[in-house]
């Protein structure tokens, strides 16, 4: 189950661009409010990267410290930046632009250390490798239902990025109307 379920008539940015309904019936809706929605989606989009990219970071350290043990080389912390720095560089989702930064960044670093103490795995150094696997698998069926999260927010993105660009192309917008807005 996703930590992010949407809520029938919930009051969270997720349970509005995921709720049945919003992207029906697109070509009834007015441009502005259109333009509105997608940037909900937008915004949901990249606050769920975000999420995702710290349990990517979270569950690096876990496998470089099993790797550690396997291989019996220097503590974690010695190589941490470097674990964090090639997480960083990976590319784990669609490789998708996003042209807005995360909202709620505070929230979601809460929701992870969350998830972090949840699973025990604040100190990696005092647990066994049995307890760092189970932890490890539980970091990514979290980061799985953040990433069906994000496919379901992309969907809705896409549907109403494509309305956007039918009107544009069937001339019903204008991209001075746009610029005159701003």
């Amino acid at each position: 189950m996703s930590t992010h379920e949407p809520y029938p008539n919930g009051r969270r940015r997720i349970d509005k661009v995921l709720s049945e309904g919003y992207a029906d019936n697109l070509t009834d809706l007015d441009l502005d409010e259109l333009r509105s929605r997608r940037r909900e989606a937008e915004q949901e989009e990249a606050d769920l990267s975000y999420v995702g990219r710290m349990l990517q970071g979270r569950m690096d350290i876990l496998r470089a410290e099993l790797s550690r043990r396997a291989g019996g080389g220097d503590k974690i912390v010695e190589h941490l930046s470097g674990v964090l720095a090639d997480s960083a560089r990976s590319d784990h989702g669609l490789g998708r632009f996003l042209r807005v930064e995360p909202s709620r960044v505070d929230e979601h670093r809460r929701l992870v250390e969350q998830i972090i103490a949840d699973v025990g795995v604040s100190d990696v150094e005092h647990h066994t490798d049995d307890e760092l696997r189970e932890s490890l698998g539980r970091l990514e069926g979290f980061e799985h239902s953040i990433s069906e999260d994000r496919h379901a927010v992309q969907t809705v993105m896409d549907a109403l990025t494509a309305e956007v660009a039918a009107r544009y192309k069937s001339g019903a917008a204008s991209v001075d109307d746009l610029l005159a807005e701003r």
